[in-house]
Parts: C-alpha cells; sequence; structure tokens
C-alpha cells in the first residue's frame, strides 16, 4: 500500500472514530499497514484503495474494527467476513486475486 494510500485510510479512520489530534496516528498507521499486509500476503487479496466503494472502506472498516477491539479474543464480525468473502467473488469473476 502507498504512503498516499495510508494517509487515505489514516484519514478516514480517524473521522470515523471521532480523533482529531495526531497522538495516533503511529499506531494507527502500523494497524493499516499490518491489515493492508495480513489481506494482500496472507489472504490473498490484491487492494486497491482507489475503488472506494469496495476495497477502500472494507480497509477503513476492518481498521476501525481493529483498533476498537484490540484487546478483545472475539472473531471477527460477519458482516466484515461477508464483506472479505465478497472480495474475494469479485476478484474470482475479474481473473485476478
Amino acid at each position: 500500500m502507498l504512503e498516499t494510500e495510508v494517509a487515505t485510510v489514516l484519514s478516514l479512520v480517524k473521522s470515523r472514530l471521532g480523533i482529531r489530534s495526531n497522538v495516533r496516528d503511529t499506531y494507527l498507521t502500523a494497524i493499516i499497514k499490518g491489515a493492508a499486509k495480513e489481506l494482500e500476503v496472507v489472504k490473498g487479496l490484491t487492494l486497491d484503495v482507489t475503488n472506494e466503494d469496495h476495497h477502500l472502506m472494507f480497509v477503513v472498516d476492518l481498521v476501525t474494527w481493529r483498533y476498537q477491539n484490540r484487546d478483545s479474543m472475539e472473531g471477527m464480525p460477519r458482516h466484515l467476513q461477508f464483506r472479505m468473502h465478497e472480495l474475494y467473488v469479485q476478484a474470482a469473476g475479474s481473473g485476478t486475486s
């Protein structure tokens, strides 16, 4: 994920969480980069955060959930699992992962 894409995701995550200061930027950026790398390397998805309808908002929602549930042992919520599955289906339909 490019730095400009990370900055876009960071801005949206902060807006969603209501964070106005830059105090947590390093931590949130680490979560963003970790989530993006996991999706690409482990899950096999090719992220295109210029695709605002699916990829960008999925990453924003995933990072927001991870930040808010950092001390929880619960798994990923169903709505995020469903959306990730939809990304797999879209990738399979387009011939890329």
